[in-house]
């Protein structure tokens, strides 16, 4: 017999553990949280420079690949989605990034009411804590459970080089780039570059998990089911009911008593939808899938942000002076056991920031600056190099080609196939241009030539617009920000979802997770779904707020 519950929430990732915390918080309701992966406590995702290793872990990582993409000269790229508690931000590179005040005016002018960046930017002071650096002492600012950390003071001191080259640009130099996101009438937000800000706790990964559905795991409330793989939405009359998954070789089923929300990623949440035969009526008839909401959006409209890097010999120490040999490793590795400190202890992805390229009226690129340099091996895990480099990166913030994902069969354990249609628009093409251009000039500021040996090849110095598209075309790679499969919007002709994170026709039904971004935010997608979700919790209880519980 299946279980009762008031909501069920379907993945553990970035939003699914705000969620999890935020609906048991009352302790009136009962709450499923069911998760394909499990056990986070992993030493790869705890350390901070770890992510390499669980980039292509199949214990956590669902290794996803797309199709081969015309835009790409036909390349399919690999797709990593965290499948463990807390999801990617249990595997991600920990930046944490607002985004710009005018992605969020253009999610409400797209049909999203609500979501416009003064209402936002409420939601994300509530969510933060900053451990910050003033004036050689620790402080903490903000009451929030998402700990952001200035992580300046541990940066290797060759990234002190990429903001004196940014200084040289002309882009001012940011003590952080999200305090500095305010729209006023004389300022371009958050223009500039500066250290990135992390996801970092006391030398360790502070995950959603650790934010969120810890403290949530200790209240009676709340029922985690992890290694569960969802195999469908039940539906009936019209409304959600619950759901059916199998764990351990196992069917069961749970319904929900108020809603069924879906919080599995945009690769996963709009291919469990379309399962539960809620999506393009002619794909789920193709596949034998009975039709219950008609619904053309659902997996169309994915973005994504696509970056390219290129490499430099550095005639300085950078941070492979220090990783580069296994002595060098074993000393860093033996410094963070003991003191949580030292290279382990701060992402890879040191400095950041968005600027404006050539003619452009608001910032439309984002730069990524590393002290090292290294490549990926044949089973995906990380080779610093030996010898010292680093890591000169450019990625276009606002996209408008688009994507989609579709299920190619019924089977819920055949992954989807993921179509990105990258530079698929002329506006695309010419920003990538635009941003290669850029980067020539950032490379040849004297900031970094006074540190630059040699410019690995390919040398993008002395390219013309043609072979930096081409360029830009081989080389560039997603940066892994999957979104906007689930869109809100208008209507059902032109998105999945309302404003209130409803699914058009489908009662006790919604999603919530960065497939219900109307379009990709300029940067790092993880804060702003966890944002999107505390926001989403909020409009889920108010909208039950005198519906009978589960145990009445």
């Amino acid at each position: 017999m299946a279980q009762t519950f008031d909501f069920i929430i379907v993945g553990a990732g970035s939003a699914g553990c705000v969620l999890a915390d935020r609906l048991t918080a009352n302790g009136r309701h009962k709450v499923l949280l069911i998760e394909a992966g499990g056990t986070d406590r992993r030493f790869w995702i705890k350390i901070p420079v770890g992510y390499g290793f669980t980039f292509s872990d199949p214990a956590v990582n669902w290794r996803y690949s797309a199709a081969a993409d015309p835009g790409l000269n036909g390349r399919a790229a690999y797709w990593p989605r965290g499948k463990v508690l807390g999801g990617s931000s249990s595997i991600n590179a920990m930046a944490y990034v607002r985004g710009l005040p005018h992605d969020f005016d253009d999610w409400e002018a797209a049909g999203a009411a609500g979501w416009g960046w003064a209402a936002v930017r409420r939601s994300y002071e509530a969510l933060e804590s900053h451990d910050e650096c003033h004036e050689g002492a620790r402080r903490l600012r903000g009451a929030g459970p998402v700990r952001v950390t200035d992580l300046s003071a541990r940066m290797h001191p060759f990234a002190r080089n990429f903001l004196a080259a940014g200084h040289e640009m002309g882009w001012p130099v940011l003590p952080d780039m999200n305090a500095s996101a305010d729209a006023g009438a004389n300022t371009l937000p958050s223009e500039g570059i500066g250290f990135v800000r992390s996801t970092v706790k006391d030398g360790r990964r502070w995950s959603s998990a650790d934010a969120f559905l810890r403290p949530a795991m200790k209240r009676g409330n709340l029922t985690v089911v992890s290694g569960a793989l969802v195999e469908k939405v039940l539906t009936a009359g019209g409304r959600a009911t619950g759901v059916a998954y199998r764990v351990k070789g196992r069917q069961k089923q749970a319904t929900a008593a108020r809603e069924v929300i879906l919080s599995a990623g945009a690769v996963n949440s709009p291919q469990l939808l379309q399962l539960s035969g809620i999506g393009p009526a002619g794909l789920l008839q193709r596949h034998g899938i009975k039709v219950a909401q008609d619904l053309p959006q659902v997996g169309q409209g994915l973005q994504d942000h696509l970056a390219v890097s290129h490499f430099f010999w550095a005639n300085t120490a950078t941070l492979n002076n220090r990783l580069g040999s296994f002595a060098g490793q074993m000393k860093a590795g033996l410094q963070y056991m003991l003191t949580r400190k030292g290279p382990l202890s701060v992402p890879v992805n040191q400095c950041s920031g968005f600027v404006r390229t050539k003619g452009a009226a608001l910032p439309d690129v984002q730069v990524y600056c590393n002290p090292a340099s290294y490549s990926t091996r044949p089973n995906g895990k990380p080779q610093i190099d030996r010898d010292n480099g680093f890591l000169l990166c450019v990625q276009p913030s606002r996209p408008t080609s688009r994507g989609q994902i579709n299920i190619q069969s019924a089977d819920p354990a055949q992954a989807p196939l993921i179509e990105p249609n990258s530079l698929s628009t002329d506006a695309d093409k010419a920003t990538a241009v635009r941003a290669s251009r850029l980067l020539q000039a950032l490379a040849a500021i004297p900031a970094i030539t006074r540190v630059t040996r040699e410019r690995r090849a390919p040398d993008i110095i002395g390219m013309d617009d043609s072979t930096l598209l081409e360029n830009f075309r081989e080389r560039s790679g997603s940066v892994f920000h999957a979104s906007c499969t689930c869109r809100m919007g208008n209507d059902a002709a032109d998105s999945v979802l309302d404003a209130r994170l409803r699914v058009h026709g489908v009662a006790g039904l919604r999603v919530i997770d960065a497939s219900a971004f109307p379009n990709v935010t300029s940067g790092n997608t993880n804060a702003p779904t966890m944002m999107l979700a505390a926001r989403g919790a909020d409009l889920v209880l108010e909208d039950n707020e005198n519906r009978p519980l589960a145990a009445e």
